[in-house]
């Protein structure tokens, strides 16, 4: 750029600007500190007037992709519950499968007890009688 049609500006410095140049480039010179401090003032208030000028579209926007990401966590919250009430529904079937085998089992050893006792009872009261 020419010196000639470039107009210097004074530009206040923040201390935390100062201190971050100070600090990263110590070993420069002075004009070098002067100009990188100016840039970086020139860039924050760059950042601040779009920031001010996006105003409400901005905060629009924010609040939309905070929302989109709240609902994003909620629905997978969803699914990994659906597929946790998925697998709590296979587990309570195979238990109430195994305990209806386990009734059937029950049912089907009393019914051959009963029948065992009930020809029992029958050849005892049909078993010939000694006469004294």
């Amino acid at each position: 750029m020419n010196d000639k049609n470039f107009q210097s500006k004074v530009i206040e410095i923040s201390p935390h600007t100062h201190e971050l140049v100070e600090t990263e480039m110590a070993g420069e010179s002075d004009e070098v500190k002067r100009e990188t401090k100016a840039l970086i003032e020139a860039l924050k208030r760059r950042a601040q007037t779009e920031a001010k000028s996006a105003g409400n579209y901005t905060r629009e926007t924010y609040l939309k992709a905070v929302r989109q990401a709240r609902e994003a966590i909620e629905a997978r919250t969803l699914i990994e519950q659906d597929h946790r009430l998925e697998y709590a529904w296979v587990v309570m079937q195979g238990e109430a499968e195994k305990n209806w085998y386990l009734l059937m089992k029950e049912v089907v050893d009393f019914s051959v007890r009963l029948q065992n006792a009930a020809k029992a009872a029958w050849e005892a009261f049909n078993a010939p009688r000694y006469q004294r």
